[in-house]
């Protein structure tokens, strides 16, 4: 008996080499899975009438089945010493050969090939998004070459934006909007304007010292909130008085931390409270009611830190209202500022103040996560000294700092060249999403 074997990886390769080998009229006898390749069996139509013949009576049967045995159950009735019987039976019955066509695919581990499928479409759908990505950053990249060659005002004036520490999505979005202007200076007074009125700040110091309240200073470690915290205790007992001053600390974990707060307590004639937790806050918090304002000094915890959760939570579990003023250090990196203002935010901020405004190369980062994200800013700390080196934030003189402060190492400066190039990273995918983001943060009018 001529029975072939094809093995192949796949079914449809398994088919193909049946067919070039017998024909588009071959058998199929059975077909499995070994070793993860597919065996088909199968014999040529010559080969099945010769051992098989029609009857002249009734037509043979062909009927489809799911799936064939992996032992053809007719095997061993065409053996050498049985054809005899195999003919006789032949004559009288249908024979139990079954024809399956070659032209549909059979179903072989279907599971298999579903899921080689659903790889393939992944690759070619991550195919997909690279190449846009990379067209988009290319026409975003000659779109900004062509946009220095029309417009070297407007080059200039992004440059001068990078240059101070703004992000580039929103030194792209105010250029973008930016009025034709003459001349260079008439385009930078339009961007300072639009950044002055963005900018929100505290008018005078009635906002915080002759309305009181509790106060608790928040931020990551090394920000300078104790120092702050001392700084504005006393601008308050210079305006009211020690007796309507209370200072609380909850730094149990700094080595010296309440002692450096009490150390300022005394020179002021303030007393200092530590609490370990919620409860412990919320009875001091209750004792002291009849302060005029109440200044909370927090323990420092990185942005990543889960403790600050636990930190939000407490102060927003007390009886009495804390307003919430963040630390903000003005020599972080915009993304660092931005990755501390959304742990940090929880049920919302009342503010914040800018630290190390002394040591900062450039604050435009620091004025760009305020004007972003809305925040009051009270104040800016520019030393150590208390309480000289702590002012009430002036958004005309902070803007103009931040354009006076560009950076002007050489190793920072943009060139022609790069400049396309920056801003092309800001085009790729979800470009769509962050403008509109920014447009709705931003207001031109």
């Amino acid at each position: 008996m001529n029975v072939r074997k094809f093995t192949a990886n796949t079914s449809r390769e398994a088919l193909r080499m049946l067919r070039d080998a017998l024909g588009a009229d071959a058998v199929i006898l059975s077909n499995r899975n070994i070793g993860g390749k597919v065996e088909i069996l199968a014999m040529a139509d010559e080969a099945i009438s010769a051992i098989a013949p029609s009857s002249t009576d009734e037509a043979p049967v062909s009927a489809p089945v799911p799936s064939v045995p992996d032992t053809p159950r007719f095997a061993p009735r065409y053996q050498s010493e049985a054809k005899a019987e195999a003919r006789t039976e032949a004559r009288t019955e249908a024979p139990a050969v079954i024809r399956r066509p070659l032209k549909p695919a059979i179903a072989v581990d279907t599971d298999i090939e579903a899921a080689v499928s659903a790889g393939e479409l992944n690759n070619v759908m991550s195919e997909i998004r690279s190449m846009r990505s990379m067209l988009e950053s290319q026409l975003a990249e000659i779109s900004w070459t062509q946009t220095q060659k029309r417009h070297p005002q407007k080059a200039e004036i992004l440059r001068e934006m990078l240059a101070t520490g703004f992000s580039a999505g929103l030194s792209r979005y105010l250029v973008e909007k930016l009025p034709e202007a003459g001349k260079l200076e008439n385009g930078l007074d339009w961007i300072k304007n639009t950044l002055v009125r963005n900018l929100s700040t505290i008018d005078n110091e009635n906002e915080m010292l002759e309305k009181g309240g509790v106060y608790a200073l928040v931020g990551p470690t090394g920000v300078g909130k104790t120092t702050t915290t001392a700084k504005l205790a006393a601008r308050c007992v210079m305006r009211h008085g020690p007796s309507k001053l209370a200072l609380i600390t909850t730094d149990g974990y700094r080595i010296g931390g309440f002692e450096q707060l009490r150390i300022y307590g005394k020179i002021l004639g303030v007393m200092v409270h530590a609490v370990k937790d919620e409860a412990d806050l919320r009875i001091a918090l209750s004792e002291l009611k009849n302060k005029h304002t109440v200044l909370i000094d927090t323990v420092g915890v990185s942005q990543r830190d889960k403790m600050v959760t636990e930190q939000v939570a407490m102060l927003s579990g007390t009886d009495t209202p804390v307003k919430r003023l963040l630390c903000l250090n003005a020599t972080s990196t915009g993304e660092t500022l931005s990755e501390v203002v959304r742990a940090y935010q929880g049920n919302g901020l009342a503010g914040c103040i800018f630290t190390k405004l002394d040591e900062a190369a450039t604050i435009g980062g620091a004025l760009d996560i305020a004007i972003r994200q809305k925040l009051m800013v009270y104040y800016v700390a520019s030393g150590q000294r208390v309480p000289e080196d702590l002012h009430i934030a002036n958004k005309l003189y902070l803007i103009d700092r931040a354009f006076k402060l560009k950076r002007e190492t050489a190793a920072f400066r943009l060139l022609d060249e790069e400049l396309p190039l920056l801003m092309a990273g800001t085009m790729g995918a979800g470009n769509a999403a962050r403008a509109a983001v920014v447009s709705r943060e931003v207001s031109l009018g």
